[in-house]
Formats: C-alpha cells, structure tokens, sequence
C-alpha cells in the first residue's frame, strides 16, 4: 500500500520516523537496572546494530541513555526525571503511597499500583518485603488486563470498546465477566494465578480493587499480591476495598 512503511527482515521500517526507532531501542530494556550490549540492543529493537549505535548515541546525549565501562547500554536518569511528571502516575502514586504503606507493613507481601494504558496495566508503584515471594512484576513494567487481577480491575471500568475487544481475545470471557461483575457489585475481587515468575511453581492470590474519581471513571487499580495458601482473603478484601476508596478521597478528583 502506497505510504505504508514496509519492514525488511533486520532493517527499520522504510519511512519510519527517527522517533519511533528511539523508542524501539528504549523499549528493549526488560529489566531495571538491565545492561544491554550493542548487538542485543538491536535485536530487541528489531534494528540493524549501525542504526542502534547511531541513534543510542543521539539518546545518550539527551540523558536518555546511559553507557558502562564494559560498553554495556542502560536507561539513563533523564527519562526518569520525565516520567516523575507524568499526572497520570505520578499523582496517583503521590496520593496513594501512604496507603500502601499501611498494607505493606500489614501484610509483608507486594502491594502494586497501576493505570491503564489502551489494553494494558502499566505498574506505577510497587512495594514489597525483602521475604515475599519472588515475582517478575516491576515498576514500569506493562501487564495484559485479562490475565492479572490488577488488570481486571482496570479493564472493569475501562471504556466499553476496549473491554469488548479484551474479551472478545480472552479464552476466559465467561469468567472475566464474572469477576468484573464481582468488582462492581463489591469494589474488590479476588482469584489465582501463575507465578509470573516461572522459576517459582507457586501459585499466586490477587486480591485488587480500582481507584475510581467521584464520577465513578477510573483513576487506577490497587492490589495484594501474595503466595495462594488456601486461607480467608475477607481481611485482604476489606483491607483493598478500604484503602482505595481512602485513595480516590486523597486525590480529590
């Protein structure tokens, strides 16, 4: 189709902006705090290794990236002075952070945050004990809204065209539905997952609750994640439920 950039196996896109190649590159960190050699940068970014190493050196500057003394690329300290400005997640972690604390210092497990992005949950905000059990979610990190609690909340009070493209992907629409219909009749649901982690075979329990603003739109989502051990999730319910109402009266809106 004329006007349409056309993808070659291992070059950029014939047409595609300078922009969008940075942001492929600054996409291919996984990890935080994660070193990524030359050749596997441009893997990732899906880009040949002379036009990663061009535009990582533009990024790095900006301060967007940063490199080692082994010649190792990571995500320099000016993308996160940006994003600290951004309202969506930096107001709401500001709000939300000393109610996570308090569930935090209850539970000794992790309490996440996170908004939603089109079809999925970006994680803002992460707490958790030195002794809970290990997951792979991390601050930043981006998760499916069909597939984790948090996501579920969010996808509840999501515009009515994405909730109906999520489910209509989903292979568990029925018990998607049933969830979000727990969410707004109750403001909290809980279930079982994977561990995300796979190197950990324990099944995990969500419990999560969205931040909703006086008009009932969603702000956000909370949730306790922590290891599926059969007992009462009423407490951690009551517990979610209350700190995001807490939550929506903080910010105000």
């Amino acid at each position: 189709m004329s006007g349409t950039p056309v993808r070659t196996s291992g070059r950029p896109l014939h047409g595609e902006p300078i922009l969008e190649r940075a942001f492929r590159i600054l996409g291919a960190f996984a990890e935080a705090g994660e070193g990524l050699p030359l050749h596997k940068l441009a893997a990732r970014a899906d880009l040949p290794k002379s036009t990663t190493s061009r535009i990582a050196t533009q990024l790095i500057g900006v301060g967007a990236l940063e490199r080692l003394d082994n010649g190792d690329f990571v995500v320099g300290l000016h993308l996160l002075e940006i994003a600290s400005l951004a309202p969506r997640g930096h107001g709401l972690r500001a709000a939300a952070l000393p109610f996570m604390e308090d569930l935090h210092q209850v539970t000794r497990q992790h309490i996440l945050l996170a908004v939603r992005d089109g079809h999925e949950a970006v994680l803002v905000e992460r707490l958790s004990a030195r002794n809970a059990a290990a997951v792979k979610y991390r601050v930043g990190g981006r998760l499916p809204l069909t597939e984790t609690g948090i996501g579920i909340a969010l996808l509840t009070h999501a515009p009515e065209q994405v909730k109906d493209e999520a489910l209509a992907g989903a292979t568990n629409a029925g018990h998607l539905r049933r969830l979000m219909a727990t969410i707004r009749r109750e403001g909290v649901c809980a279930m079982t997952v994977p561990n995300p982690l796979r190197t950990e075979p324990t099944a995990m329990s969500t419990v999560a609750a969205p931040i909703l603003n006086r008009r009932g739109d969603s702000l956000g989502a909370l949730s306790l994640v922590a290891p599926d051990e059969g007992g009462s999730r009423v407490a951690a319910q009551v517990a979610l439920r209350t700190a995001s109402l807490a939550i929506s009266r903080a910010v105000g809106l």
